[in-house]
C-alpha cells in the first residue's frame, strides 16, 4: 500500500473476556454528536464517520446490491433492536459480524449463493458491507441507553469478527502440537504447514469510490484453504486490517497476530502497491509519512509501539531470492531493497537503493511510508521481540488492480469489466502461486 503510487465455514468461539473486556476504542478525534434523545445514562449518538459517509453514493449501493449484501445491515439492525440488554446486543454483534466474515469468505471460495451478479470473488461487498453494519451500531439508540464506553466496546467487537481477525485456526484433530518446529501431530502424522495472511480495505476512495483492493480480494480466497508446495500441503489462515492510522496505534496489529507468532510456519503481510508488478519488501521504516487514511486523517511521526521504542529498521525474512527466481504468473516479481532515510548526522531525507545506512532514521521503507508499511514493520518487530527465531515474516506488494481502457473515469466508468475482472484474479492466483514458493523454500 504505497501513498505516493496506490497501490469454510467455521464455528466462531467468542471468549467471554472479548465480549465483556475489549479495550474500549477511543473515540475518532473529529467526532461529533447529534442532540437526539437517549435513554438514562446514555451518550450521545456520534455522527456517521467519512468512511460511513460514503456508503451513500451509487457505487457502494451498487456492490451491496448486486451481491446480495444490501441485506446484511437491515438483519442486524432488527437484531439489535430485538436485543434485551447488553450481553445480548453483545451476542447479536458476535454472532452477525462473524457470519458477515464467512458468508464473504464462502462467496469469493463459490460456496452457497452468489446473491447477485456480481464476480464472485469481489472483495468490496464485505468492506460496504461491514461499514453499513458499523453505521447501524454507531447510531443505535436502545432504549436503556448506551454508554459512549459500550457502545466503543461493542464497535470493536464487530470489528474484530467480522475481518477474520479472531477465527484464525489452525489446530484440528491430527494436529496436537502448537510449535512449528515438530509437524507430528496425533498418531506420528504430520501436520500441514501453517502459513498466515492479511491484506486490507480498499483505500483512496475519495479518488475512486470503485476501487477493490486485491489482498484483500486474496484473504477472503486464500483464507481455510490448503495450498500444496513441495514440502507439503500447507493451510492458509487470513484476515483483513482497516486503512485507518487510530486503529494501527491502538494495537490492532499486535492483538490479531501476537497470538499465532509460536503456531505458524509464515507469516505475510500483504498489501497493493505498484502498477504492474509484485515486490518483496527488503525493510521496512519506523516512520508515518502523513498520507490520508480512509477517515481522511494523516499521521506524521515515529510509528508508535507499546513498549520499549522499536528501532528504525526492521527486515523481511522471506525467501525473496527464491519467490523472485520462481515462475509465479504473469507479474514480474521484483526484490525491493530501497528505502528513504536521513543518514546519521544529516538532516534531509535520502534514497537509497540498497537498503539504509548505520545509524539512520527512517523516512520510508521498501513499501512506503503508509499503513502497508507499518503493518509490515509491526508484524517483524513482533517476531524479532517474540519470536521464534527465524520465523519468516514480510510484505507482499501486489500490482494495483487497473480498471480496463474506457473504465477509467470513476464519473462515468462501471463498477467492473473484463480487465479489471482478469487482473484481479490473476493477482489472486499469483499471490498463491508465491506463498507455495516462499513455503517450500522456508
Amino acid at each position: 500500500m504505497d501513498a505516493s503510487a496506490p497501490i469454510r465455514t467455521r464455528v466462531l468461539t467468542v471468549a467471554t473476556a472479548l465480549l465483556l473486556g475489549l479495550t474500549a476504542a477511543p473515540a475518532p478525534a473529529a467526532e461529533n454528536s447529534t442532540g437526539g434523545a437517549a435513554g438514562p445514562g446514555a451518550a450521545p449518538v456520534s455522527l456517521p464517520t467519512a468512511e460511513e459517509q460514503r456508503l451513500d453514493r451509487a457505487v457502494p449501493r451498487e456492490v451491496l446490491r448486486r451481491s446480495g449484501f444490501d441485506a446484511v445491515a437491515p438483519s442486524f439492525a432488527r437484531a439489535l433492536d430485538g436485543a434485551d440488554g447488553c450481553r445480548e446486543a453483545q451476542r447479536v454483534v458476535a454472532r452477525h459480524g462473524a457470519r458477515l466474515w464467512e458468508r464473504a469468505v464462502d462467496r469469493v471460495q463459490g460456496r452457497g449463493p452468489s446473491g447477485g451478479d456480481l464476480s464472485r470473488d469481489d472483495d468490496r461487498p464485505l468492506y460496504w458491507a461491514r461499514l453499513a453494519m458499523v453505521r447501524e451500531l454507531r447510531t443505535w439508540e436502545p432504549a436503556a441507553g448506551l454508554t459512549a464506553d459500550r457502545r466503543a466496546r461493542l464497535l470493536d467487537l464487530l470489528e474484530t469478527v467480522s475481518r477474520g481477525q479472531d477465527s484464525i485456526r489452525f489446530a484440528d484433530r491430527s494436529d496436537s502440537d502448537d510449535r512449528p518446529d515438530d509437524r507430528r501431530g496425533e498418531g506420528g502424522r504430520e501436520r500441514p504447514l501453517r502459513v498466515l495472511v492479511t491484506g486490507f480495505d480498499p483505500f483512496t476512495l475519495d479518488r475512486d469510490v470503485r476501487i477493490s483492493n486485491p489482498s484483500g480480494a486474496a484473504a477472503l480466497a486464500l483464507d481455510g484453504t490448503v495450498i500444496q508446495t513441495e514440502r507439503g500441503p500447507a493451510r492458509v489462515e487470513a484476515a483483513v486490517f482497516p486503512v485507518r492510522w487510530q486503529d494501527f496505534a491502538d494495537g490492532e496489529v499486535e492483538r490479531a497476530l501476537r497470538p499465532h507468532l509460536g503456531r505458524v510456519d509464515l507469516l505475510t503481510t500483504v498489501s497493493q502497491g505498484r502498477p504492474g508488478r509484485f515486490d518483496v519488501e527488503r525493510t521496512n521504516g519506523a516512520w508515518r509519512g502523513g498520507f490520508p487514511d480512509n477517515e481522511n486523517v494523516g499521521r506524521t511521526g515515529k510509528v508508535p509501539v507499546a513498549g520499549a521504542a522499536g528501532p528504525e529498521w526492521t527486515s523481511s525474512t522471506l525467501p525473496y531470492a527464491a519467490i523472485v527466481a520462481a515462475e509465479t504468473g504473469r507479474f514480474p516479481v521484483r526484490d525491493n531493497t530501497s528505502v528513504t532515510e536521513v543518514p546519521a548526522g544529516g538532516t534531509a531525507p535520502v534514497d537509497r537503493a540498497d537498503g539504509p545506512t548505520p545509524g539512520s532514521s527512517a523516512r520510508a521503507g521498501g513499501g512506503g511510508n503508509y499503513l502497508s508499511n507499518e503493518i509490515a514493520y509491526r508484524a517483524t518487530l513482533l517476531r524479532d521481540r517474540f519470536g521464534p527465531a527465524g520465523l519468516p515474516v514480510g510484505h507482499l506488494h501486489t500490482p494495483v488492480l487497473a480498471f480496463g481502457a474506457g473504465n477509467t473515469d470513476p464519473a462515468t466508468g462501471t463498477v467492473s469489466d473484463p480487465e479489471f475482472l482478469r487482473n484481479r484474479a490473476d493477482i489472486v492466483h499469483q499471490v498463491r502461486a508465491v506463498l507455495a514458493v516462499a513455503v517450500a523454500a522456508r
